[in-house]
């Protein structure tokens, strides 16, 4: 068995005395495992740094064994966002959910487009609400998206302050009433959205990745890295 495409690292773990098992997100097979002989030496070690995109070729006997990637660097992201403590906390945060969302070999190609154009925007610096917007993504992909186009109440589409935490939907402040108090609030994905609104999308986001999401991979908690980065935001403001 033979396959050749493009990924993004998403986690190195120790296999041996010199190589590793590495875990990559690509586009046709999704998430994907292999050890990679030598990758604890000093020449590919630098290489698999998470977040690099590489150029990766895998082979094994039978398709279900676990097999070895050949990598090559194509892009190397961590180093561009090492003296930024707050977008290596995002970084870790994508790789984490991903490894910990993920079904192993399956394709999920949109989400794929949408992690790799966020682990860009890192390097960039412009990331917090395409970060925002990602976990969003990573909901709907998975399919716990939210509905935040229409009033769950009236089903009017304007003025659009609250989620439902029972049903994902949008609620609009004259459809809020007496129950304003028990929802979430709406995120904001414009550019008017500063990181104060960001981080309260995040409480949003958060609560359906934490209520929804996890309890349907079993007695699963999200990886800690995900609460250090909102902590990081909060400290920013």
């Amino acid at each position: 068995m033979e396959w050749r495409d493009q990924g993004a690292l998403l986690g190195v773990r120790r296999y041996g005395e010199t190589s590793v098992i590495i875990e990559v997100f690509t586009q046709s097979r999704g998430r994907h495992a292999g050890m990679v002989r030598g990758g604890a030496g000093r020449k590919l070690s630098p290489i698999l740094q998470p977040g690099a995109q590489l150029d990766l070729e895998w082979r094994a006997r039978l398709e279900e064994h676990l097999g070895h990637f050949r990598v090559e660097s194509v892009h190397a992201r961590a180093a561009g966002i090492m003296s930024d403590r707050t977008a290596l906390a995002a970084l870790n945060t994508i790789c984490g959910l991903l490894r910990f969302a993920l079904p192993e070999r399956a394709p999920h190609a949109a989400l794929y487009h949408k992690t790799t154009d966020l682990l860009d925007h890192l390097c960039e610096g412009d990331w917090l609400r395409p970060y925002l917007m990602w976990e969003l993504n990573l909901l709907e992909d998975l399919g716990f998206g939210l509905d935040l186009n229409t009033c769950a109440v009236t089903g009017h589409t304007t003025d659009l302050a609250y989620v439902s935490p029972k049903t994902g939907r949008a609620v609009s402040r004259t459809g809020a009433g007496n129950w304003v108090d028990k929802l979430l609030p709406m995120p904001v994905l414009n550019e008017t959205a500063d990181r104060a609104a960001v981080l309260e999308g995040l409480r949003t986001t958060g609560y359906f990745l934490e209520h929804w999401l996890a309890p349907s991979l079993g007695d699963k908690k999200l990886p800690e890295s995900r609460s250090r980065l909102v902590g990081l935001i909060r400290q920013s403001l």
